[in-house]
């Protein structure tokens, strides 16, 4: 974990290694500050030389000013290269993101990603600061400190010792038992992004069923939990304050009452105590920087732990050694496949899928819910890997493809249509990024999208809220069709993606397609009869199988499945004259 952290470090290093180094020369003068005090008092106030005492105070204010310089620059640098480490974090994880495929997709909740990139990278940021600021300057405060005040009086010294280790145990016990608390906190945050996402995307569900009162108490669960976590923690971490003090003022007296007698006896200037009491102020508060150090540390522990798994994360879909960069045709072959989403399913989804397709062919797929009509059509993408057999495109295994090559010959609508914040022409460029204008008019008036778009106040340039909230289901359907023309791929597919638009725009659509890309391999997946009817061949699934695969008539005369949703949907006879008429 900590070496993939400290990797996001990069171009900012110079910042992390000035950062402490400014760190300790603030303290160095910090602690040579008591010194130069001592003598003022002890060679100035007593004897009364006001040169002495001149002269030590310009002293003084050069070493003031050496630490005020030393604390601005440290705090520079220090904010300088932990966001930059947070910075580098957050693109780290971004961009291995880009890389998952579906599977590895599946692993991860997009709440848990959000917080991981939100929360967790701030905390990571948080503690880095303090481990390059304070990880810095209070261990070397206390160790300076410890030692002036051994030079200058060792018996006295020796209270600071007994309280350093009385206030260590305590502190370790505090943290310890706090560690437990912090540490759990971050997966009660998952669930509470978790709830804010669901609410938020489906606000218009939430209304329509007037549940507002009970997504309200699910949010307040979720942050019930993380507040009674954190409450928990910080119980314990609160103690640290009343112990300081109590320890603080322990040491003060017991400084000033054996100072006092020394003082008496000879053994010790007035000056000299002044410092032992400055100094003492100086190591228990170095102590409380460290033991908010640890707090930080042990927070950050568990977020390091998450963001380094997201950045670790190894995408279990990769280019072969040697791609094969060019998709020469859109034929398609299943040759005895076998699927599953994850590889210790006891049964397969798609079970011993034999099936080919000619390049240019339009192929129908209907089937019951379940009947992992989507999941056969995502392999051909690669999308996924199958686990046994093989899937060819252009008469070559999709494994063996450049998979960037690969997907920009096979475009696909899916079930859930997305378009993105941004005008209309910079969602349909999603499919060529050099679209002309024209281009992209002539893919929506193929997917009948050009008449809703013209009548829009900007047209083309017309604003996609995110989601594409503003417009309606069955326009989002035929932006995302067009948006996939755009691509001129060799293979199109749509996976139940014209459901939102009524029967004659959906039989435009699938004339516009036979008529304009008779070249392109289309795979229609549909719930209607009416929109595969007219299709080469239609394929009925079910339970993971292949039912059948023939044309609509052969369908019609054979295949019973095919019979109840034709009889269903249209009420017509399916037997050989109904068929023939």
């Amino acid at each position: 974990m900590l070496k993939t952290l400290l990797a996001q470090v990069k171009e900012f290093k110079r910042a992390s290694i000035l950062t402490p180094l400014y760190m300790f020369l603030e303290v160095f003068f910090e602690t040579l500050i008591p010194l130069v005090m001592a003598s003022i008092i002890d060679k100035g106030v007593s004897t009364g030389d006001i040169g002495h005492i001149l002269r030590m105070g310009l002293v003084m204010v050069l070493l003031a000013g050496g630490c005020l310089f030393s604390g601005i620059m440290g705090g520079k640098y220090g904010a300088l290269a932990s966001t930059g480490f947070a910075r580098n974090l957050r693109k780290a994880m971004y961009t291995n993101i880009q890389t998952y495929s579906f599977a590895n997709i599946d692993k991860y909740s997009t709440a848990g990603l959000i917080t991981r990139l939100t929360t967790d990278v701030t905390n990571l940021q948080n503690a880095y600061q303090m481990v390059l600021r304070m990880c810095t300057r209070a261990p070397a405060n206390l160790i300076m400190a410890m030692i002036m005040a051994f030079v200058i009086n060792a018996r006295i010294a020796s209270i600071y010792l007994i309280a350093v280790i009385f206030l260590g145990i305590c502190l370790f016990f505090i943290m310890g038992r706090a560690s437990k608390n912090f540490q759990a906190v971050f997966k009660k945050y998952d669930d509470l992004n978790k709830s804010v996402q669901e609410n938020v995307s489906g606000i218009r569900v939430v209304k329509a069923y007037v549940q507002e009162d009970y997504e309200t108490d699910k949010f307040k669960k979720a942050a019930g939990n993380v507040y009674n976590l954190f409450v928990k923690a910080e119980k314990l971490v609160v103690l640290n304050m009343p112990l300081m003090q109590f320890t603080v003022y322990a040491c003060i007296l017991g400084i000033s009452w054996a100072g006092a007698h020394m003082i008496v006896a000879g053994n010790l200037t007035t000056g000299e105590l002044m410092s032992l009491l400055t100094y003492c102020m100086n190591i228990l508060m170095s102590l409380m920087m460290l033991s908010m150090v640890f707090v930080m540390i042990t927070m950050s522990i568990a977020s390091g732990e998450r963001v380094a798994e997201v950045i670790n994360e190894v995408p279990s879909l990769s280019n072969p050694a040697s791609p094969v960069y060019e998709v020469a045709d859109g034929s398609i072959v299943f040759d005895h496949v076998d699927f599953s989403y994850k590889a210790d399913s006891k049964e397969p989804v798609l079970k011993d899928i034999n099936l080919s397709i000619r390049s240019g062919e339009t192929i129908g797929i209907i089937g019951g819910t379940g009947s992992a009509k989507s999941s056969l059509v995502n392999l051909i993408s690669r999308l996924y890997d199958v686990q046994k057999g093989s899937v060819t495109v252009g008469g070559v295994d999709v494994r063996a493809y450049d998979l960037e090559a690969l997907r920009n010959q096979v475009a696909v609508v899916l079930q859930k249509n997305v378009l993105f914040s941004g005008t209309i022409l910079e969602n349909l460029r999603w499919g060529n990024k050099d679209a002309t204008e024209e281009e992209c008019r002539r893919a929506c008036v193929l997917a009948c999208a050009d008449d809703f778009i013209s009548q829009m106040p900007d047209g083309y340039n017309t604003y996609i809220e995110q989601g594409g909230s503003n417009v309606s289901g069955g326009q989002k359907q035929r932006l995302c069709i067009a948006r996939a023309l755009l691509k001129k791929p060799k293979i199109l597919i749509l996976d139940d993606s014209t459901s939102a638009v009524d029967t004659a725009t959906d039989a435009r659509i699938r004339r516009a397609f036979r008529e304009e890309i008779p070249g392109t391999t289309k795979l229609i997946i549909a719930q209607r009869i009416s929109s595969v009817q007219d299709a080469d061949r239609i394929l009925v699934m079910e339970n993971g199988r292949v039912n059948a695969f023939g044309t609509h008539e052969e369908l019609l005369k054979t295949n019973a499945i095919y019979q109840d949703v034709y009889t269903s949907q249209t009420g017509g006879d399916f037997d050989e004259g109904g068929a023939d008429a």
